[in-house]
């Protein structure tokens, strides 16, 4: 068995533990799950919730049961076997969300420790993190983690993969912005505890398409002239990047690919730009594309979707939860650019240059081709450190 804790109960990882259990019996498709049908050992039946972490006074204590029922979606009896746990406020967490949390009523130092006792108890294998989008920096060695999360001063996501990454043998997959994959300190102290660092933020919806798109401009040899992509939806996820750090922190992943994958920067508006209740996880995409062909001519593209949110990203899970574990059995330590340059916005580690999804994509077969090809333990590599990372 694969031991999964979940980080944010919210919608995405009530789909994927929703999914996951109708995967396992057989009740639905694995669409949207990119390497369903690839062998490297690990079934998707192995993968199994024990736990998760929320601060939101209204799942916290709930049963996943409960959470996925609110979510309207019809749950599994199995889910009732695994209770929402407090996790910590600090101070990253938005102030729109009434709060249960570890560090409310309590000293820091031992919220901390109750955090860790947590962690004992679920004993996973792989954690996942999908909360709410914290605007940070890279940190760069472990000391200054350790002093910033005594002091109360890292975000969430960071102070988390603190937490965990004090453990030895652990997978850590980040899906929001955060710099965690993207941190020096993160990826290093995971080489040399022999766990690993998975992220940062998932690339699932209009980003993919954008970098796929100037990959084909490109590689036909014609100049992008300007490049316009916004989203608007109506989840918390959106609702919490009114708040302008956070909207930042996603614009930072989402526009960074054009250097890499055109050798320039071409003008562009690329960052999510807004709420609409009423249209819930189901967000909308809008895009605007302009290049100069041969004789100078002038042609455009322009894409309007629809993209459910979470579903997109709970189906990833489903493959990142079993690359984790599958890389790390494997003797991967510190982070992995060919899963990471797939799934993720900002690849890990540090300064990565990014590439079109089309062409990681066959990066991550070569790798899952080789992995699948080992027996555990047996691979004697060490993934990426960040060394030379330059401030």
């Amino acid at each position: 068995m694969v031991r999964v804790l979940l980080l944010g109960q919210g919608y995405a990882a009530s789909v994927f533990a929703w999914g996951l259990a109708r995967l396992k019996k057989g009740l639905m498709e694995p669409w949207g799950i990119p390497l369903a049908k690839v062998d490297f050992g690990v079934p998707i039946e192995k993968l199994e919730v024990v736990a998760s972490v929320d601060v939101d006074a209204g799942k916290v204590g709930k049963s996943l049961y409960e959470v996925v029922e609110r979510y309207g979606l019809e749950p599994e009896p199995e889910l009732k076997s695994v209770t929402v746990a407090p996790g910590l406020k600090l101070s990253s967490t938005p102030s729109y969300i009434k709060t249960e949390a570890l560090d409310e009523g309590r000293p820091l130092e031992d919220a901390l420790v109750k955090f860790e006792e947590l962690i004992d108890d679920a004993n996973p294998d792989v954690a996942i993190d999908v909360t709410t989008t914290a605007r940070t920096s890279p940190l760069y060695t472990w000391e200054e983690v350790e002093e910033a999360a005594l002091r109360g001063s890292l975000p969430h996501p960071q102070a988390y993969a603190y937490l965990f990454l004090k453990r030895d043998s652990v997978a850590y997959v980040n899906l929001q912005p955060a710099h965690v994959a993207c941190s020096p300190a993160f990826v290093d102290r995971a080489l040399r505890s022999g766990s690993l660092v998975l992220g940062d933020d998932g690339a699932t919806g209009a980003t993919p398409l954008t970098i796929d798109i100037a990959e084909h401009l490109a590689e036909r040899g014609r100049k992008v002239l300007s490049v316009a992509q916004f989203n608007i939806g109506g989840n918390s996820d959106f609702l919490s990047l009114i708040e302008p750090d956070r909207n930042r922190a996603k614009e930072e992943t989402k526009s960074g690919f054009l250097e890499d994958v055109l050798g320039y920067e071409p003008p562009h508006f690329i960052k999510p730009t807004g709420y609409l209740e009423p249209l819930g996880d189901k967000k909308f995409v809008a895009m605007h594309i302009q290049w100069i062909t041969f004789g100078g001519f002038t042609d455009e593209l322009i894409v309007n979707m629809r993209i459910n949110d979470s579903p997109a990203l709970a189906g990833y899970m489903v493959d990142l939860a079993r690359l984790a574990y599958a890389s790390l059995r494997g003797g991967m330590y510190g982070t992995v650019p060919e899963i990471n340059a797939f799934y993720m916005k900002r690849p890990g580690p540090l300064n990565l240059k990014r590439k079109s999804k089309i062409a990681a994509y066959q990066d991550l077969l070569a790798f899952v081709h080789k992995l699948g090809k080992r027996e555990p333990h047996s691979l004697n590599l060490k993934a990426l450190s960040s060394e030379p990372v330059t401030r």
